[in-house]
């Protein structure tokens, strides 16, 4: 009877899931999304929790007291830091993984050999790997996005590095297949700990040579790590709900990762191991790298002659939790009769979605943020492209020269527009490590300061101005 009632639990839990993720695909139902992956996980914790085999209720109240202490906190984050929480959430499921791998293995060799089957030690090896490799690498790119001075922000590299990691896989790999031959053999719970320490150093390795203008699509693969992992924890514990949460984890972080490759024209591997992001070197021709600076009256004045006017938000707008001016702004415009659009890159911020997420808190219309393909076509009649803290997704280097690290990568054509405005707070180059063509052309101006500031003074210019447009 109980096992009954806990396999419907689980089938109701992984409808829930499924619909989690349908509802998260539009923002009128994120919040139901939400709410459903909440109950789905609080249904399986409950139902697996009141199993009759599951003991030691005291050590479980400890860890979901401790899970509390640890996650209020981090759900309060600043929108700006849901990047490297998000990085962290992926590293505790990896570490979640790896350790009931290894729980699992060691109770395995005190139970017996017929408790280790071959499928089984596949499955147990799958999850340790990706565990601890998820672990180690979700932890450098939170330090990567959080900016630790100890976690390195552009590309590690050295001659032979690929060569070396693949290496090392290989070598964590042909001692797993040993293991798994032989589980119960006296070396064997020796060299376990030997796959976990390659495991936890291939995940550093793997993610050092990456710069940080990759880092949206590797938090998007990392999540798919996870996610396989879970998928391997469910075969090694025959739990069908972990199966089934783990494959669309793993499945979703795998699209994602997909959609994110695409939008910057590159393919897995060179992600892993292109180490994109690399500070070139200065050219000889700095001198002529002359910014036009202009004060926000004289950009007021601009904008209120404009008929359309293109924003394109980007990282530092999230810095600057500048959103609720950007609304402010929108509203003085759309006053003066100003068809105003937001132009959306896949990559803009440092998470997919982040731009959208900050518009939506403003209670920007949806239907006026566009996403890049369906701008492009339009903005050669934009009258003004007001660049908010964005960078390399506006980089007409990405069209025009070869030598660039962000070279094939698709943009917002905001040089094509017949003036642009580029809110930036300093003269430094961007995540990407390059200067940004944009910035020098002939019709662009800059705005330096605090998007924030700034775009409060183009307001306060706007209101104070008189007349209807």
């Amino acid at each position: 009877m109980i096992v009954g009632v806990t396999q419907l639990a689980y089938l109701v839990a992984s409808a829930l899931f499924i619909f989690a993720l349908h509802w998260m695909n539009t923002p009128p139902t994120a919040r139901k999304g939400v709410y459903a992956g909440v109950a789905a996980t609080t249904i399986a914790v409950i139902f697996t929790w009141a199993q009759p085999t599951v003991t030691h209720h005291v050590w479980i109240v400890l860890a979901i007291l401790a899970g509390f202490v640890v996650g209020v906190p981090l759900s309060r984050v600043p929108l700006t830091a849901v990047p490297q929480r998000t990085a962290l959430s992926h590293a505790f499921g990896g570490a979640a993984a790896g350790l009931v791998g290894t729980a699992e293995y060691y109770l395995g060799v005190s139970e017996g050999p017929e408790h280790l089957t071959t499928f089984r030690m596949v499955a147990l090896i799958a999850e340790i790997l990706l565990g601890y490799l998820t672990l180690t690498g979700s932890l450098m790119a939170a330090g990567k996005l959080q900016e630790v001075t100890w976690v390195p922000q552009r590309p590690v590299t050295y001659p032979g590095q690929n060569v070396t990691n693949l290496s090392l896989f290989g070598l964590a790999l042909a001692l797993a297949a040993a293991i798994t031959l032989h589980p119960t053999a006296p070396w064997a719970p020796l060299l376990f700990p030997v796959i976990i320490g390659l495991a936890l150093l291939f995940g550093v390795l793997l993610i050092i040579p990456i710069g940080g203008a990759d880092m949206p699509t590797v938090i998007a693969i990392l999540n798919s790590y996870a996610g396989l992992s879970a998928v391997a924890m469910g075969f090694a514990l025959d739990n069908k709900l972990l199966i089934t949460a783990g494959a669309l984890d793993g499945s979703s972080g795998l699209i994602l990762a997909i959609i994110m490759c695409k939008a910057m024209n590159r393919s897995f591997t060179n992600v892993l191991f292109g180490a994109f992001g690399q500070v070139q070197q200065a050219k000889g021709a700095g001198a002529e790298n002359v910014y036009k600076s202009e004060t926000p009256e004289g950009a007021a004045q601009v904008l209120e002659q404009a008929s359309l006017v293109v924003l394109i938000p980007g990282y530092g707008m999230a810095v600057a939790q500048a959103q609720h001016k950007v609304r402010e702004l929108y509203d003085q415009l759309k006053k003066r009769g100003i068809t105003v659009k937001f132009a959306i890159h896949p990559v803009a911020g440092r998470m997919p979605g982040h731009m959208n997420v900050l518009l939506a808190e403003a209670d920007i219309p949806y239907t006026d943020l566009v996403e890049m393909d369906e701008i492009n076509p339009d903005m050669p009649q934009v009258d003004v492209a007001l660049v908010v803290g964005a960078n390399d997704v506006v980089n007409p280097a990405a069209r025009t020269d070869k030598s660039s690290p962000i070279y094939g990568m698709p943009i917002i054509d905001a040089d094509k527009a017949r003036a642009v405005f580029a809110i930036k707070r300093s003269k430094n180059p961007g995540f990407a490590g390059i200067d940004n063509e944009l910035y020098f052309s002939d019709r662009t101006w800059m705005l330096f300061g605090d998007a924030k500031s700034v775009i409060g003074e183009l307001v306060k210019q706007l209101a104070g101005g008189s007349g209807m447009h």
